[in-house]
């Protein structure tokens, strides 16, 4: 059996389920549309740039999930599946994902992006694993706050290994272990792979890819 690991967001899709779901907000009149763009459009541009704080960024992103039932986020849930998610749904990426799972590789999306708003895209895709960021609960609601490692840079990786270890597995389990991601910021994960893919990769992936000899590829 192999592992086929891949992130999300401008991977399998053709943009950014963070990012849409701070547009979709606005856009709804959720939150305040001055304040949360310039926010959104701030931390946006610190990822690309590889210098994000993935907990000041955690903070200003799940904090509308505690202001509102879960009833309320489910319903505008189903709407920026519709609006947001389905049509920038990478068709080659659907066949990537069929060619692992239909060889029978253990597959699981894996992201930054927290579980709520990434869940409901997996199942799209058919995948039967997610590995994301976990917005804390207490008594069903959401808190604002993540719980456990988040799964970005140095906590892909940790995230995996437990998720391996709860099912008695480890990276060397695997004859090829293949993670596809598009960002510098996922180099330690890919550096643990034995089959590491950039796939539509930011300039910086671009070049360690190349410096490295990793097999790069699009999906658009």
């Amino acid at each position: 059996m192999n592992l086929a690991l891949f992130d999300l967001d401008n991977t399998l899709l053709a943009g950014d389920s963070d990012y849409e779901w701070a547009q979709f907000l606005i856009e709804q009149g959720v939150v305040d549309p001055e304040v949360y763009k310039a926010g959104n459009d701030r931390f946006y541009r610190e990822y690309m740039d590889g210098t994000l704080d993935i907990h000041e960024f955690l903070d200003f992103q799940l904090a509308p999930l505690a202001r509102h039932p879960r009833e309320q986020l489910e319903h505008w849930r189903e709407q920026f599946m519709a609006a947001k998610i389905r049509p920038i749904m990478l068709g080659k990426a659907r066949n990537l994902l069929e060619r692992h799972i239909s060889r029978g590789d253990l597959c699981a999306i894996i992201t930054a992006t927290n579980s709520f708003i990434t869940a409901p895209i997996a199942e799209e895709f058919g995948v039967p694993h997610l590995i994301a960021t976990e917005p804390e609960l207490e008594g069903g609601r959401f808190t604002g706050k993540s719980a456990g490692v988040p799964c970005f840079r140095e906590g892909k990786p940790r995230r995996v290994e437990e998720w391996l270890a709860a099912r008695g597995l480890d990276l060397a389990t695997f004859e090829e272990s293949w993670f596809f991601s598009d960002s510098r910021n996922d180099v330690p994960l890919l550096e643990k792979v034995n089959r590491p893919v950039a796939v539509d990769p930011d300039p910086v992936l671009e070049e360690i890819a190349r410096r490295r000899g990793w097999i790069i590829m699009s999906l658009r």
